[in-house]
């Protein structure tokens, strides 16, 4: 005879308090950050192209080349290491300082 087994219901847009939702937040905030960089640049772009402003974007260079071509090219593949990294630092404290409540609640 097999015994029932137990189900878990788990709902990504109500995460558990603690430490899932710590890491909620952190996905949403780099996330914010990721879109604006990548979006709001490109918007920026698409907006001023038939103004003074647009042709000063395609004038201005970095490193020899036009600034929205190095952003698009370089700096967003750069950033995007950069929210890993942060990614990774920032879950590496919340699993620390939630391990350590856990490991004083066994007291």
């Amino acid at each position: 005879m097999s015994r029932p087994q137990k189900t878990s219901k788990v709902n990504l847009l109500r995460p558990k308090e603690g430490h899932m939702r710590d890491e909620v937040h952190i996905i949403l905030a780099l996330l914010f950050g990721w879109g604006v960089c990548t979006f709001g640049f490109q918007f920026l772009v698409y907006a001023c192209r038939g103004t003074g402003a647009g042709s000063l974007l395609t004038r201005l260079t970095l490193f020899n080349l036009p600034l929205h071509f190095w952003f698009t090219g370089q700096f967003l593949p750069l950033w995007f290491i950069v929210l890993c990294v942060i990614f990774n630092i920032y879950v590496d404290r919340i699993s620390e300082y939630h391990s350590r409540r856990r490991d004083r609640s066994y007291e």
